[in-house]
């Protein structure tokens, strides 16, 4: 078998990147659901602020943004060679945002994104250590995805069961009244 062309490889880490955090570019996926919505920006995007404070299995939406807008940026300078200690605690510091400083999270984190980009194309085949942590960023930020998009269901989840109780139904009458189509 012949191996393919390390700047394949490179490539394809990108594609997958771009995967996770801008959803599929194609009609079909390497693991994630169709839309731009199913990436890590898209799904950001329609969380409020008080939704991203909630705390969901003991952490917030707000955290894995912050912590996952600190890994793209310590990822993204391993690669390019900077292998300074990072202080990864901080990296989970902010669990409460109000709108404006949710809104600079998102924005941080989509900059931090296009410069994880930058350094993977420029970088990753330098080294092995590079190449390494290109795929450990992109895991990261699919590790990340999940876990926000399963608090989001959680979420959804909560406000259907409040929603049956006010009206004090139970879920069998819910599905009686609201029948799957």
């Amino acid at each position: 078998m012949t191996a393919i062309p390390l700047n394949d490889a490179v490539g394809q880490l990108l594609d997958v990147l771009a995967e996770a955090f801008e959803g599929p570019k194609n009609d079909w996926s390497y693991f994630t659901d169709q839309g731009a919505q199913s990436g890590l920006l898209g799904t950001l995007e329609v969380v409020s602020a008080p939704a991203a404070s909630r705390v969901w299995g003991g952490t917030t939406i707000a955290a894995h943004a912050h912590h996952a807008q600190f890994a793209v940026a310590a990822s993204a300078a391993w690669i390019a060679g900077d292998r300074s200690a990072r202080n990864w605690q901080e990296s989970w510091s902010v669990n409460i945002v109000d709108e404006q400083a949710w809104k600079r999270l998102r924005q941080r984190l989509r900059e931090g994104y296009a410069d994880l980009r930058k350094a993977i194309s420029s970088h990753a085949s330098g080294s092995a250590e590079s190449f390494a942590g290109a795929v450990a960023a992109v895991a990261h930020a699919a590790y990340h995805l999940g876990a926000i998009r399963q608090k989001i269901a959680a979420a959804r989840s909560v406000v259907v069961s409040e929603a049956i109780a006010q009206r004090g139904w139970t879920r069998d009458e819910l599905h009686e009244r609201h029948p799957k189509e």
